[in-house]
């Protein structure tokens, strides 16, 4: 005879790095022998459900948790049957996947069929009549319903998240769950006529058999999601194998969760605690590299497990121990979920990433005094500067004063030189210190030298043309970009140095491209993920705009921008996610199931998709308010800013068995179920990744600024660096002309 203790064992999340108290259920077990039922003809006064399972399946530990008493539980699937009730329901859970499917034998299946029992199995290794080929694994398919057999909370060609889903494949006439290649947010917006379907769950012909060609039982360790589809699968099921008796209603604590529900109280150091919680999530994943850290790297990409092609490996190993920064941060946690539920780590060092981190960490110092942020905060700036190799120091070439991309990526993304150059000017402010003060003005200025006389800079340089073609080329050119994703930001360092310096250019050309923007907006603007990130991104040299040129006009551009994403602001302060005019979309939804998963794209399908990204907007957007608030005093700014900081701190990711996710935030979250979802299409920053630069670093700098009652502009209002304007100007522009050909009236409007 055994029984089952439950205890529930709140949590303090604080304890671990959290903020909020856990619950988390432990069943334990006094006697692992199964309860005896006896062989034979004994039949049952009402539905049972016998498991062939290990103890520590998710779906037997919650369901003896639902049912509130000892449910029993046999070793193999031989003895669930040979000791099952007459009538019953047995579930055959695959214990042994995803190695080997479920060993299952055509006399289990018989005494079955003699007692009338009706079975759940799950992976099988043979099914009678049909021909069960090896274990294959999926890569970009979603699990798919094909009925409307679930009830509402699972609708026909409604997606589930099976993740790292492996499946034997067989033939189903009429699958109730099936796993293709799909585009679509929630819903299989294709349909499946022009994709293959493999079968996932069907009725076998005999009609006492349904099968399950993959592992749903593991829906809590491999976090498949969205929980309330899960339940409508495991609802059906149990009805299936116990027709008209009453089946209990599973729950669970999802692993990896939300830090506050929607409505939940806040503690009244919320902030405080996410802001530690979120630096020492970098610790946890072990994202920063020690000296060990460097030469296992190298070794990774010695034996080609790293590649151009592929950046992904688990997280460093313990033995590694942790950085201090003098070897740079890692990139982050990549999208791809394991059917452990564990995330690989995307092995890069980046130089916006880089600079973004280097901020928070400066700012966790200037709250708290922490001595191992300062250091580390230091050491990241002078990693990119001084020791990687990014920075380009050499006064004879054309990149002077440009950041490469990463270490093996010369690629001069003025969108990620901007976020070193911002992560630079607050850690110097942060820390006091005018160490960094020349590079800074050297990368300004090597972006603003190549950037139009209409104070366009595009999309990217290439580095080899840039050093064939030389600097002048882009200085002189008319290059005109409707795409604040890439431009603005760079216009708010400009602003920020003409304030250090007042050289009249860097104010006039960034004005003119503001107005130039503003007056193509919306209509004209390019986006890249969603139309949403654009207007984020213009809130920083808006706001900045006013600090140096404090006109209606500049006030009214920037209250236009903010009123648009207001109408977009929902209940719980999130900013939905919205797409612009898809001809002037650079990263567009799948338009067909064959799209999916091809390239970068939105996390929505369509608007009104309820979403809300926190690589691409929440973040930005953050500082965008907090900026302008700052700089205009205007109270809807403000009041925006503290909605979305709300959002911001419930949503942060709590996770007690995966450490290297606790602390941060996923890219996605779907406000309505109030859980992390979103469509995975884009090929590499999909809905479950966690960007170490992007998200963590400016959430967390932002709720630190707002502790701290400080902002960006006024924080570094005393900088120094512009004594070493004059020198670097002539060294780098000297006496160019500033229009090196006439232009007629009105030509700057002409785009």
């Amino acid at each position: 005879m055994y029984c089952l203790l439950f205890f529930t064992l709140t949590v303090c999340a604080a304890g671990f790095g959290g903020s909020g108290d856990q619950q988390f259920v432990y069943l334990a077990e006094k006697d692992d022998k199964p309860a005896p039922t006896g062989e034979g003809e004994k039949t049952t006064a009402g539905p049972t459900l016998i498991f062939s399972a290990r103890a520590e399946n998710d779906l037997y530990r919650t369901y003896s948790a639902a049912a509130g008493l000892a449910v029993p539980r046999y070793e193999t699937p031989e003895e669930a049957v040979r000791n099952a009730p007459r009538g019953a329901g047995v579930l055959i859970l695959a214990d042994r996947y995803p190695a080997e499917p479920t060993p299952l034998g055509a006399e289990v299946l018989m005494t079955a069929a003699a007692k009338k029992l009706r079975l759940y199995v799950e992976y099988p290794s043979f099914l009678p009549g049909r021909k069960v080929s090896p274990p294959r694994k999926t890569a970009l398919e979603r699990v798919v319903a094909d009925t409307d057999a679930f009830g509402p909370g699972l609708k026909k060609m409604q997606i589930l998240a099976v993740h790292d889903c492996h499946f034997v494949e067989t033939d189903a006439a009429d699958p109730l769950l099936v796993v293709a290649k799909v585009a679509g947010f929630d819903t299989a917006v294709f349909g499946l006529e022009d994709t293959k379907a493999y079968p996932i769950l069907f009725e076998h012909p005999r009609n006492d058999v349904l099968v399950c060609t993959t592992k749903l039982s593991q829906f809590i360790t491999a976090r498949y999601a969205p929980q309330a589809s899960m339940q409508a699968v495991w609802k059906f099921i149990f009805q299936w194998l116990a027709p008209g008796g009453k089946v209990p209603t599973l729950d669970w604590t999802p692993t990896v969760r939300p830090a506050y529900g929607c409505e939940e109280k806040l503690p009244s150091d919320a902030a405080r605690q996410a802001i530690l919680r979120a630096i020492d999530w970098h610790i946890k994943a072990r994202l920063l590299l020690s000296e060990q850290g460097q030469e296992y790297l190298e070794e990774l990409r010695a034996k080609e497990i790293l590649t151009k092609k592929n950046l992904l490996a688990p997280l460093p190993p313990a033995r590694l121990g942790v950085g201090d920064g003098r070897y740079g941060v890692l990139e982050g946690v990549a999208s791809r979920i394991s059917y452990e539920g564990a995330q690989p780590v995307r092995w890069w060092r980046r130089n916006d990433v880089n600079g973004e981190t280097a901020l928070a960490f400066a700012l966790r110092w200037k709250l708290d005094g922490d001595r191992r942020s300062r250091a580390v905060a230091a050491n990241l700036l002078d990693w990119v500067y001084f020791r990687s190799g990014l920075f380009q120091d050499d006064p004879a070439k054309a990149n002077y004063g440009l950041t490469f991309w990463a270490s093996d990526n010369q690629a001069l993304y003025q969108d990620n030189d901007i976020k070193i150059i911002l992560g630079g000017i607050g850690t110097s402010a942060a820390l006091n210190s005018d160490r960094w003060d020349e590079v800074l003005v050297k990368n300004i200025l090597g972006n603003f030298r190549t950037t139009g006389y209409l104070g366009f800079r595009g999309k990217r340089l290439n580095n080899s043309t840039l050093l064939k073609r030389g600097w002048r080329t882009y200085w002189r050119s008319d290059q005109v970009l409707y795409a604040p994703h890439y431009e603005a930001w760079t216009w708010a360092s400009y602003l920020w140095l003409y304030d250090k310096t007042h050289y009249p250019l860097l104010l006039e050309r960034t004005r003119n491209a503001l107005k130039m923007m503003m007056d193509a907006y919306p209509d004209r603007w390019n986006w890249t993920n969603g139309i949403q990130q654009e207007r984020g991104r213009m809130l920083l040299p808006l706001a900045w705009l006013v600090r140096v040129d404090d006109r209606p006009e500049h006030r009214a551009w920037l209250k236009r921008i903010a009123d648009d994403m207001k109408r977009c602001q929902v209940a719980c302060g999130a900013i939905r996610e919205e797409l612009g005019t898809l001809e002037l979309g650079s990263y567009c939804p799948p338009t067909s199931n064959a799209g999916y998963g091809d390239g970068e794209a939105p996390l929505i399908q369509k608007n009104g998709d309820p979403v809300a990204d926190l690589l691409y907007t929440c973040n930005f957007t953050f500082l965008g308010l907090h900026e302008a608030y700052a700089a205009t005093g205007r109270q809807q700014y403000r009041r925006m800013a503290d909605r979305l900081a709300e959002f911001l701190l419930r949503v942060q990711i709590c996770c007690r068995s995966h450490p290297e996710l606790d602390g941060g935030w996923f890219r996605a979250f779907d406000y309505r179920q109030w859980d992390y979802w979103g469509s995975n299409a884009d090929r590499g920053w999909g809905a479950w990744c966690i960007e170490a630069g992007w998200t963590p670093g400016w959430i967390t700098a932002v709720l630190a600024l707002r502790e701290l009652d400080l902002n960006l502009w006024d924080m570094s209002k005393h900088s120094r660096a512009g004594r070493h304007f004059e020198k670097i100007r002539r060294e780098m522009i000297g006496d160019e002309p500033i229009i090196p050909f006439m232009i007629s009236p009105g030509q700057f409007n002409k785009h």
